[in-house]
């Protein structure tokens, strides 16, 4: 990604996956912003982790909104005496096996009654998202162990989290927060055959539309050539779409005192961008 000029700033979205492979991979939108304006200048597929780290390096100054949880609700850290600052967190977070992780989460849940098996952080409920202990449906949890040392060894800066090089700048995005603001609760993606309808896919021509034409309280309009709009509308998982949603996110985070972090934000959990604080 390249900075042209004081007006005109390099940001991605990452739609990221705990499994990259060829089939599904981690998918980056790379463009700019120029006022109210955020241009998708490409689409970029990494099969692994080893590829998207190199991506982590390239120079900035960009900003990124990456689909992924960053933190850990503090009520779950503190119940299982794991440690209480994110770096020391982390490491041992990714010292522990997928299957280890489960099994921690899963008796923290079992001693909860119906209802409130999960912890949440603080950024949950007013962006919608799934709370990220969650190991299946989506495997949330996953992805944070996965990522998270892919973010710490890169050396990006996380605002309210970790400090790191202040010209690579890496946000939480989270796609399904503008999608329904702009769509309502319509379903526009399956990784199911049988579930790529009709109905999906004009959900995500509308998606599109809504994009183009600034429908959101970011101020945004997505541009976009015909080609890769269309490519965007005949993606059936969404993937593509996802990682043009956390673009914009990240061109609104690029314009935002702060980067749009409330104040005060626990830094075990991390902040949703463009999440109103509740």
């Amino acid at each position: 990604m390249t900075h042209t000029s004081p007006d005109l700033h390099a940001v991605a979205g990452v739609d990221f996956t705990s499994r990259p492979t060829r089939r599904k991979p981690i998918t980056v939108a790379v463009g700019r912003i120029s006022r109210n304006v955020a241009k998708l200048e490409r689409l970029e597929s990494h099969s692994s982790f080893e590829s998207f780290a190199q991506w982590l390096r390239t120079p900035g100054p960009w900003v990124a909104a990456i689909d992924m949880p960053f933190g850990l609700p503090r009520e779950l850290v503190v119940a299982l005496g794991w440690p209480t600052e994110w770096l020391p967190l982390m490491k041992h977070y990714a010292s522990l096996s997928r299957e280890e992780i489960r099994d921690h989460f899963r008796g923290f849940c079992d001693a909860r009654p119906a209802g409130g098996k999960f912890a949440h952080r603080a950024c949950d409920v007013p962006a919608g998202s799934s709370p990220s202990m969650k190991w299946v449906n989506p495997p949330v949890a996953y992805m944070l162990h996965a990522g998270a040392p892919l973010l710490i060894e890169s050396g990006v800066h996380l605002p309210a989290v970790h400090d790191g090089d202040a010209m690579r700048v890496a946000l939480e995005g989270y796609p399904g927060l503008l999608a329904r603001e702009l769509i309502g609760k319509r379903s526009y993606k399956s990784d199911e055959l049988a579930r790529q309808t009709p109905e999906r896919l004009i959900a995500r021509k509308d998606l599109l539309d809504a994009l183009e034409q600034g429908r959101s309280r970011l101020g945004l309009r997505l541009r976009a050539t015909h080609a890769q709009r269309d490519d965007l509308a005949a993606d059936a998982s969404g993937d593509r779409l996802d990682a043009v949603l956390c673009m914009v996110q990240a061109a609104w985070a690029a314009q935002q005192p702060g980067h749009g972090i409330p104040d005060a934000v626990d830094p075990l959990e991390g902040w949703i961008t463009s999440a109103h604080k509740a």
